[in-house]
């Protein structure tokens, strides 16, 4: 049954309807609250014996790749039509596509990037279903595009990757993705005739792009051709970085970098500011505990910085043999701090871990720009190079500001900053004068302070103060309760600042709060909050979002039947793990991407990296807290759950589609009430990446309908 505040708001627009309208718009909302007609799906007898659990996985054979097993295509196909069915009935549907098309058609413009007299950017002309890459010569120059991915393919599904100009502008390191995948093909373009030169590298996954200072060819991470038919689902080992000389082929490639006895370790290239080094950065996992290597660009033998894998290094600057580090070794919130590379053991603070945490620092001309969270929101700081201090960089006072890349021979650089509520305005800072000034700011179509934007804390279970950002139209009727969407994400260090995104402003705009709780397991407050979220602390994460649900409904900011939550990957797993554990709490769920079965997680391509936030399903200690929370093992049959829509896509290759499928059939075995329960398949699209406008559009006006429909949201 749908929430009984439903039917009063959709009787008076009936009224303002004409007869025939009022009975279509009646029998739309009447078909939208029948429980859909679910497709019979193949329930199997696997069961796996685990420490003596038997664990039983009736749908393991819908972890098959959808585009090579059609059983897998036909079940996905069957799905996906009942759920086209029933989200065709909602009303609101139409009217979130076209208020998102409105909110998302004003230019857009990404982070400038200086390489000589040279400057390449972003912009997105409104409606495009990529960004396009464009060159200046020169700051006030004439841009021209260089790269335009949209003529790619048809339906704007190849993307453009990261990209790198050389040193002095004249070439461009690019990278492809195309439907969503995380592979990468690496190209090269000649900027002044805007020709490729020919050079192209492929199996990059998980990769920087690194220029030679010299031009003469770049740095890349990448992993072995997997075997014919397995680049999917296939595990990822033996990362490896070669160098790439200009005009060779990719079989001449030199190998810098390789751990053979170790092919869990990734590794990423980062050269040095003097051009005499490549630095190794070496993880096996999510977490920020790192090895250091340097391989002199000359020849020579590498150097060992870093090697047991405890902490969290970050290079910011050399000069000579004494490097400069972000690192949170004896600082979970970090510091700034220096070694010399002939006896690296011994640190010297340059700037000591405060309240706040630091995130981020960047050498620019002869400062330092240090980047901190304070409360999830953001800050910046000017220092010298031996860390005394010079400035703070005025930023407004809810966002969040990002970039501030550039050069120890320019002291320009860029950053971004955006809010809930406004879009990103790209500024150009001077470090030498602290001054910055607009580079780009959006036309838009809607007014900012129309809306409010204002952060609380509330008290989880243990007691912790846990802060959330509430977002809502001005002037909004706050005395009964408003729709609301709670959104969360929880894990691997991962800090929810303050961004804008017009998909979720139109629900803000239609009359619904937007809410996002910064729960444990991010890294808001540093290394010890995201320690508070991850393996046997998992718990916390939910019983944090929860206590949010809670909040929001004892502060009357939404009623009981009014509150709905949204996550994504990691996010999805927070999702189907507090559905099972308060059902009764929420109106509506929509998981995305989710990673739903914690038993085999690891199985496929990037899920063995998670162990550090999850934990090893072969571990019995780690089994039995995994197999606790497990959305998929947790469905609880008979209880009555709120209309759950899961979204996923064909070709994720981060989190495999098979979760989203192996919880949704579960979901719909279970009978756990009358709402729908149901999954929306996207077709060549992956993790989030890389996806075009219209599709991005499309898929969050369905769920965001759905949402209403079931939070009582009335959507004109």
């Amino acid at each position: 049954m749908p929430p009984k505040n439903f039917c009063a708001p959709l009787a008076l627009v009936a009224l303002m309807m004409t007869p025939a309208a009022a009975q279509a718009a009646d029998a739309a909302a009447s078909a939208a609250s029948v429980k859909p007609a679910y497709p019979a799906t193949e329930r199997g007898n696997t069961v796996d014996p685990q420490f003596g659990v038997e664990v039983a996985d009736p749908y393991r054979w819908l972890e098959d790749d959808v585009r090579v097993n059609p059983k897998v295509a036909a079940w996905v196909a069957d799905q996906n039509k009942v759920t086209d069915a029933y989200l065709a009935t909602l009303p609101g549907r139409d009217a979130f596509k076209k208020r998102m098309t409105e909110l998302y058609n004003y230019e857009r413009f990404g982070l400038p990037t200086k390489a000589g007299t040279r400057y390449f950017y972003t912009r997105n002309d409104g409606l495009q279903p990529q960004a396009v890459l464009f060159v200046r010569e020169g700051l006030k120059g004439e841009g021209r595009v260089l790269i335009d991915p949209n003529t790619w393919a048809k339906d704007g599904a190849t993307a453009l990757g990261g990209w790198s100009p050389s040193e002095d502008g004249k070439y461009l390191l690019y990278s492809v993705q195309d439907g969503g995948t995380d592979w990468r093909i690496v190209r090269v373009k000649d900027v002044a005739t805007g020709q490729d030169t020919g050079d192209e590298i492929r199996w990059v996954k998980f990769s920087g792009l690194e220029w030679a200072k010299d031009g003469s060819g770049f740095y890349y991470s990448r992993f072995p051709e997997p075997k014919e038919g397995e680049a999917f689902q296939s595990l990822n080992e033996n990362h490896a970085v070669y160098f790439h000389k200009l005009g060779t082929p990719q079989s001449a490639d030199v190998l810098i970098h390789a751990t053979p006895d170790r092919p869990k370790l990734n590794h990423a290239a980062t050269v040095t500011d003097d051009g005499k080094y490549v630095l190794i950065t070496s993880s096996e996992g999510t977490d920020e505990r790192y090895g250091l290597t340097l391989h002199p660009v000359k020849g020579g033998k590498a150097i060992p910085l870093v090697d047991d894998y405890a902490n969290n290094w970050e290079y910011v600057t050399n000069t000579g043999s004494r490097f400069t580090f972000v690192t949170n070794k004896d600082a979970p919130r970090a510091r700034l701090v220096s070694l010399d590379i002939r006896k690296p053991k011994a640190l010297t603070q340059l700037v000591a871990e405060e309240a706040d945490t630091l995130v981020g620092a960047s050498r620019v001309g002869d400062r330092i720009i240090l980047s901190y969270l304070g409360d999830a929101k953001s800050e910046a700081r000017l220092v010298a190079l031996d860390g005394k201090p010079i400035s703070n960089i005025r930023l407004a006072d809810i966002g969040a500001a990002s970039g501030f890349g550039g050069k120890s021979s320019d002291p320009e650089t860029f950053y971004s900053f955006a809010s809930y509520a406004t879009p990103t305005t790209i500024f150009r800072l001077d470090t030498v004068t602290g001054k910055s000034e607009i580079f780009a700011q959006p036309k838009l179509t809607f007014d900012p302070k129309q809306f409010s934007v204002e952060q609380r804390f509330f008290k989880s279970k243990d007691g912790t103060e846990v802060p959330m950002f509430i977002v809502m139209k001005k002037g909004l009727d706050r005395s009964k309760g408003s729709p609301t969407l709670l959104y969360g994400y929880g894990g691997f260090n991962l800090s929810q600042i303050p961004a804008f995104s017009p998909t979720k402003l139109a629900w803000v705009d239609k009359g619904g709060v937007f809410v996002v709780a910064n729960i444990r397991g991010g890294g808001e407050y540093g290394k010890a909050w995201h320690d508070a979220g991850r393996l046997d602390k998992k718990q916390n994460v939910f019983d944090d979002f929860i206590a949010a649900g809670e909040y929001l409904i004892a502060q009357g900011i939404t009623g009981k039947g009014q509150l709905a939550i949204e996550g994504g990957s990691n996010g999805g797993l927070l999702v189907g793990a507090v559905v099972n554990q308060r059902p009764d709490l929420f109106a509506a769920a929509l998981p995305a991407v989710g990673v739903m079965d914690m038993l085999r997680f690891d199985r496929f391509t990037a899920g063995r990296y998670w162990v550090d936030d999850y934990g090893y399903p072969s571990k019995e200690a780690d089994f039995r807290n995994l197999l606790a929370y497990s959305p998929y093992h947790n469905i609880k049959a008979g209880k009555t759950y709120p209309a759950v829509l899961v979204t996923t896509a064909d070709t994720d290759d981060r989190v495999v589609p098979g979760h989203s499928f192996k919880y949704t059939a579960e979901l719909q075995h279970a009978q756990v009430g009358d709402k729908p329960h149901l999954i929306r398949v996207e077709t060549r699209a992956g993790h989030g990446q890389g996806k075009p406008t219209d599709k991005i559009i499309a898929e969050a006006a369905d769920k965001y309908a759905f949402a209403a429909k079931w939070t009582g949201l009335a959507v004109e």
